[in-house]
């Protein structure tokens, strides 16, 4: 059974790029124009004029995040050989399986920092099952101190090329750095688990907040349990394991048409809920208006004593989500009609603001 969908085409366009990905328009006999995506770091730079390799499942299914074909190789122009050190093998066992060097691994100057460190020092993480949150969570942070840093962990339950992710392009003045575990590569440091990675955030980049979400493109099913944002209560865990204070940034609706996505929705419940078996602290935001309000508090009644909500004041995060250097999207809606997500996003960060440990607290 064939489980890619191959084409040959010819590169006839380059579009925009970003941090390790370039979009470009190539000609498929059979499929005419193609919108596909290179990532130089592992196919080289395609011209105009090259013939390109392309796997064009995604593409055929007109999937939205992840939509587009990707070059596999340039066959007539292969990049030179990697001369990087490193011995972390990402993608493992599939055709694109890269090396790269982990923070964590023996040979990097990190190791013994890595090695030594034995908790967060109650470094507050904000937790979130989608990668849309991210930009509104910092937003929250900085519109309440603008001197923290902040350090985002990514990991590999969508996308797994950081590159991909134009939203990171865009902020990357704003964070300490970011850390790419599991599957996931392309940050600006590697770690081969979530708990690595939380360390490298804490004792190499120095970050004050770190944010732990997926990369772009959630996958769900439909089903109470089949979708990727379940990690986030195994995040959860992991920030509680290392002494770390997990925060919860709900994924609230009331623009989403699916019933089990409005209010609070079940993917919070379940991963918040049923999976952070250590405890989280669950962000709601003030201002959500009397019957969404209603809808959220009602929804996160029925956590168990292990969690605890917060309503957090919202002043000045309207204005300041307003401002984003990105755009807001999630499910392809925007601000603001999706403005209770991205404000539960935001109070998130708020709050993680507040909870860094003094220094002579941490």
């Amino acid at each position: 059974m064939q489980r890619i969908r191959w084409r040959r085409g010819t590169v006839t366009a380059t579009g925009r790029s970003w941090r390790d990905a370039l979009e470009l328009t190539v000609e498929v006999p059979g499929d005419g124009e193609v919108r596909s995506l290179a990532h130089p770091s592992l196919v080289g730079v395609p011209e105009i004029g090259d013939e390109v390799l392309l796997n064009t499942t995604a593409w055929a299914q007109r999937l939205g995040t992840g939509g587009y074909a990707l070059v596999v190789a340039v066959p007539d122009r292969l990049p030179p050989d990697p001369t990087g050190p490193g011995h972390l093998v990402k993608a493992r066992y599939t055709p694109m399986q890269v090396s790269v060097q982990g923070v964590d691994e023996q040979e990097t100057e990190h190791h013994d920092t890595i090695a030594a460190a034995e908790d967060l020092g109650g470094m507050p993480v904000v937790v979130a099952d989608l990668h849309s949150a991210l930009p509104a969570v910092l937003i929250g942070v900085f519109a309440t101190d603008p001197d923290l840093k902040v350090a985002y962990v990514m990991t590999d339950g969508g996308a797994l090329v950081a590159g991909f992710s134009r939203t990171l392009h865009t902020l990357t003045p704003s964070l300490a750095g970011v850390v790419t575990v599991g599957q996931a590569f392309g940050g600006d440091l590697e770690a081969v688990t979530l708990h690595t990675g939380l360390l490298a955030a804490r004792h190499v980049l120095g970050a004050d907040v770190a944010v732990v979400t997926q990369g772009p493109g959630n996958l769900g099913t439909g089903t109470p349990w089949g979708f990727s944002g379940v990690a986030a209560g195994e995040a959860c865990n992991a920030v509680s394991v290392l002494g770390g204070e997990p925060i919860g940034a709900l994924r609230i609706s009331d623009a989403d048409p699916r019933p089990r996505h409005r209010g609070v929705s079940h993917h919070s419940l379940t991963a918040f809920g049923r999976v952070a078996m250590a405890g989280v602290t669950l962000v709601a935001p003030r201002g959500l208006g009397s019957e969404l309000g209603q809808q959220v508090e009602e929804d996160l009644a029925g956590q168990p004593e292990r969690n605890r909500v917060v309503w957090v004041d919202v002043d000045g995060l309207d204005e300041a989500l307003q401002l984003s250097p990105v755009t807001l999207s999630t499910m392809g809606r925007g601000w603001p009609e999706e403005r209770a997500y991205f404000l539960a996003a935001a109070a998130a960060g708020r709050y993680a603001a507040v909870r860094v440990p003094l220094p002579e607290e941490a």
